[in-house]
């Protein structure tokens, strides 16, 4: 193997983002900290404005995390005890975990092989009278294909079922214009810190056209209010972005088309230097905004062993599929044939992508990866 400076590659570093913008983020944290105003303020109603606007919706309610905005996103859909929500079984779990909370029942898909995002050619077999909702995650910030779905339900006759989009890794994916949320009934975003768009903590949003979605969202979100102190909707609770991170979303927002760029030249870099067999996932997807690099190889191991040697980082996601984690024993599901995703699982392998990466980084990810491939490759002579 080649011998390569010393230097700690992440997988991700919000801190570097931090330090491009620093005066801009301090500057608006000391807003907030001086007005006295922490929760519902003028940062939560200008974000909410702005990033609509973005997305191209008429509404967004922003909500305390990711998850946080499945489960409003679910309740507002009226999910309950004896429905189901069909959803791919790679996508970290989060909308499993969602759907125990609501007593329904989580109906595992498989993806498509191309970019690991639900296989709406499954949704066929997939779906009964029971199902309710179905969601589309755009894993690593590769829009799925929301208008197949749309378009299968329709053939089936089921316009009773809804879409919810699933935007967590995806802010600002887009095609023809349009952007990920405004394709589905309804669609979550998450601002975890290291998200195309992230936060200095957890936040969320919640985004749709449907005037009365986003009413009940909003209830939903705070207690089932219709006004301070008077509870209306059953279920509600306690769900709020707070105005620092909402202050610093409105900081990071005019910069994430550029940083979106970044990260596909970092996935391109990676497609054209990285030697066959190895893939790129999703790197000739015209709709992806990078948000994890994901290679496959079934040299996964060997790779991922050199790369730490050489003090690159990496990770597996996800390492267990949803359907399959120690948490859903005994727990209500029903999980359909999945050989794409479960021969994916033995190959994916996270590589470092973010916008601050240097070209020199890029290549060394790149060379540390070629020099494990060259070595099997004569060794299989």
């Amino acid at each position: 193997m080649s011998k390569m400076t010393e230097m700690t590659i992440p997988i991700c570093s919000p801190a570097a983002q931090y330090r491009a913008i620093q005066q801009e983020i301090d500057a608006v944290v000391q807003q907030v900290l001086a007005s006295g105003v922490w929760i519902n303020g003028y940062w939560t109603h200008r974000f909410a404005s702005q990033f609509a606007d973005w997305c191209g919706v008429k509404r967004c309610i922003p909500v305390a995390s990711g998850t946080d905005a499945l489960e409003v996103a679910m309740r507002a859909l009226m999910v309950g005890p004896g429905d189901e929500v069909i959803t791919a079984a790679n996508a970290g779990g989060y909308a499993t975990s969602v759907c125990h909370v609501l007593g329904a029942t989580p109906v595992w898909v498989d993806v498509w092989p191309e970019t690991l995002g639900l296989d709406p050619d499954r949704l066929a077999v997939a779906v009964t009278d029971r199902t309710k909702v179905v969601v589309v995650t755009h894993l690593f910030g590769i829009l799925g294909a929301v208008e197949r779905v749309h378009k299968i339900l329709k053939q089936l006759g089921r316009h009773d079922i809804s879409i919810i989009e699933d935007c967590a890794q995806a802010h600002g994916a887009a095609i023809d214009g349009s952007k990920a949320g405004s394709f589905g009934h309804i669609g979550t975003f998450s601002f975890y810190p290291t998200k195309n768009l992230g936060a200095a903590g957890d936040a969320g949003a919640v985004v749709t056209n449907d005037p009365d979605l986003a009413e009940r969202v909003a209830r939903l979100s705070q207690y089932g209010w219709k006004k301070k102190y008077r509870s209306e909707m059953p279920r509600g609770r306690n769900s709020r972005i707070d105005e620092i991170q909402a202050a610093i979303l409105c900081v990071k927002l005019p910069y994430v088309e550029g940083w979106n760029a970044r990260r596909r030249q970092v996935l391109n870099a990676y497609a054209a230097g990285i030697e066959l067999p190895n893939s790129i996932v999703g790197a000739a997807h015209h709709a992806t905004v990078a948000h994890m690099a994901i290679m496959r190889s079934r040299r996964r191991d060997e790779i991922r062993r050199a790369m730490s040697r050489a003090g690159i980082a990496s990770d597996i996601h996800y390492p267990v599929l949803d359907c399959d984690q120690i948490s859903q024993l005994g727990l209500p599901g029903r999980k359909l044939p999945l050989p794409v995703s479960e021969r994916a699982l033995k190959e994916i392998l996270t590589l470092p992508c973010y916008p601050e990466m240097t070209e020199n980084q890029i290549q060394a990810v790149i060379t540390t990866i070629n020099d494990v491939t060259c070595t099997t490759a004569v060794s299989w002579q």
